[in-house]
């Protein structure tokens, strides 16, 4: 398995301005990834809970610390849920936000 693409994992983590004004801090990192296509099945039982997922990323289990975000190819899309492979690999399972 090649990881031919690279995307950044984002962690989110607010602070308040001078006012009192929430504001979101992103912290990015860089990472290869393999991209996948969502499984035709599982994009349609998704559909039928009111979630669109888009694409799925293989990185290393090592790489991922609970990042709730990711940015590829310009990007930004939301990890709605992992899958730890017995293979030292995880599934980023992921849906495009609008906005970020």
């Amino acid at each position: 398995m090649r990881f031919d693409s690279i995307v950044d994992l984002i962690e989110v983590n607010y602070n308040q301005d001078e006012i009192g004004n929430s504001i979101e801090i992103l912290k990015k990192r860089s990472t290869f990834a393999k991209k996948q296509s969502v499984k035709q099945s599982e994009y349609y039982q998704a559909a039928s809970l009111g979630l669109k997922p888009e694409l799925v990323f293989i990185i290393w289990t090592q790489e991922y610390q609970g990042e709730p975000k990711l940015e590829f190819a310009g990007k930004i899309y939301a990890i709605n849920r992992t899958y730890e492979r017995p293979d030292e690999k995880i599934e980023l399972h992921c849906e495009a936000r609008i906005g970020g």
